[in-house]
């Protein structure tokens, strides 16, 4: 069943740009320039079911405070998610008090609005949480069975990891690419074993303002701040009895960093403002896809938290390594996409469609494949999903085949010594004069002068470079990213500049 969101926001222009990411992610939406016309929507005769609210704080005449006072008066437990431009505490408090489900600062990502959004929709329909928990923001939620898709290598090592990782309460730290699925492994690990059926506490560490994080992880006290006017219980005491999941932990401040190792090592929490803490058991799991090494040797990460984090590490497998699931993972998504989509049937993918889904890197990984999908089931026009909706994905492909094939350059002239019976008799004068340029053989070294023994233009040995990872990687474009020292977008630009893949004129 297709969600509906309604989206709030005075402003015709961040109205729009809050539309396109929902609608983008398959949701139903429905937009209002202010207040009272979206709580006619909620509340009229003929109303129908709304699952969540994007809501611009600052509006004239009726503000988001004011809408969010009203739903709450009529009993409506709409989750809200808040926006705003204004990034302060006290703003974000009050929003939270008034009954929000979370609090966004603009301008927003637009995959961050609709992962939000989702999450709001998810805790909304588990009923297994007060309405005023849910409104609050706190995803509470119990484990429930999670379905690992794919019986590739890969997937099985990640099936024994989360088996013994849910045997006990140790600390699981995942690692892997963004859209690789570690947030479902860390479900599994809390489906299973001892602390099964207990809350499931989510927090993305990414999305807290630097000055929120320790009132979101440890709670505050009425007063400990402006604008706490009342007690707020962190993360940590939500999560008591259960696991707490802290999603992309590489992005938490080192202030908060301190005060997590502390939670870790005794168990102990000390709320904002309080006299005293208190103990919590709390089973915990991180996540991250950044290069946590890297970040403690650049002193943005505290070593001895990075040990007590990574005790058991469980490395979720990019989409590039599990191309034997890749199958697999094509039908049972098309089929969920299908459903969210409303179609009646799931649709027939052809051999030439998933050729072209298997010659592409997906840097994205899964999250990207569930998006390629949806888009294509939208669009088709038919029950089957051929090489044509995927067009815009053999177009990236197709420049890369053309760039792994040899490319014709000039003779590569290295400067090697010449064989012993061409050495000239002149004695060696130290300045490299007596050496005579070669023609090199050797695929794998690159020619420095071109054929009139002058040095060549860098942009052109960049270029032969490039397409030599090209090849050499078998067109993995993240792989020849991080062997190059670029970023994606770089090294597409690259491609597109000197014309690889394409007739160089």
């Amino acid at each position: 069943m297709t969600s509906t969101i309604v989206i709030v926001d005075d402003d015709p222009v961040q109205r729009r740009l809050a539309e396109a990411a929902l609608t983008r992610d398959g949701l139903s939406v429905a937009a209002y320039g202010d207040g009272p016309s979206a709580l006619d929507r909620l509340a009229g005769a003929d109303a129908e079911p709304v699952d969540a609210m994007v809501l611009d704080l600052v509006m004239p005449d009726m503000d988001g405070i004011a809408v969010l006072k009203s739903l709450r008066e009529r009993g409506a437990d709409v989750p809200v998610i808040v926006q705003t431009a204004q990034g302060s505490i006290d703003v974000a408090i009050s929003a939270m008090r008034a009954g929000a489900f979370d609090f966004l600062v603009k301008p927003v990502a637009p995959e961050r609005l609709a992962k939000t959004v989702r999450d709001a929709v998810k805790v909304a329909r588990t009923n297994l949480a007060p309405a005023e928990t849910a409104a609050r923001g706190r995803a509470r939620l119990k484990p429930v069975p999670v379905e690992l898709v794919g019986d590739g290598r890969e997937m099985e090592r990640v099936r024994r990891l989360i088996k013994k990782a849910s045997s006990s309460d140790i600390p699981v730290l995942i690692e892997g690419e963004s859209g690789t699925g570690k947030e479902l492994v860390a479900r599994a690990i809390a489906a299973k074993g001892p602390r099964a059926g207990r809350p499931l506490v989510i927090v993305n560490c990414g999305a807290i303002p630097d000055n929120l994080v320790e009132s979101i992880l440890f709670g505050h006290e009425k007063g400990a701040f402006t604008g706490a006017t009342e007690k707020h219980t962190g993360k940590f005491v939500e999560a008591d009895g259960g696991t707490l999941f802290l999603d992309e932990i590489g992005e938490l401040p080192l202030a908060a960093q301190v005060k997590l190792l502390r939670a870790i090592q005794d168990g102990h929490v000390e709320p904002v403002g309080a006299r005293a803490g208190r103990t919590v058991d709390v089973r915990l799991i991180s996540a991250t896809n950044r290069d946590l090494i890297a970040a403690v040797r650049e002193g943005r990460f505290r070593e001895d938290l990075y040990y007590r984090l990574n005790v058991f590490p469980i490395l979720t497998p990019s989409l590039r390594a599990r191309a034997d699931d890749l199958p697999a993972l094509v039908a049972h998504i098309a089929a969920r996409q299908a459903h969210r989509a409303g179609r009646a049937q799931e649709p027939v993918i052809t051999d030439a469609a998933m050729d072209v889904l298997r010659s592409y890197d997906w840097p994205g990984n899964v999250r990207q494949l569930e998006n390629e999908l949806f888009r294509a089931i939208v669009l088709s026009d038919s029950g089957m999903l051929d090489a044509a909706d995927f067009a815009h994905i053999a177009a990236q492909v197709d420049p890369v085949r053309q760039a792994a094939a040899p490319r014709q350059t000039a003779p590569n002239r290295l400067l090697v010594p010449a064989p012993n019976d061409a050495v000239p008799a002149a004695p060696d004068t130290g300045n490299g004069a007596d050496r005579q340029w070669q023609p090199d053989t050797d695929p794998h070294r690159l020619p420095l002068l071109d054929a009139d023994n002058h040095a060549r233009a860098l942009s052109d040995i960049e270029a032969d470079v490039i397409a030599h990872a090209l090849g050499h990687y078998d067109g993995q474009m993240s792989e020849i990213a991080r062997r190059l020292g670029i970023g994606r977008s770089t090294l597409y630009r690259k491609l597109r500049e000197y014309g690889i893949g394409e007739p160089r004129h």
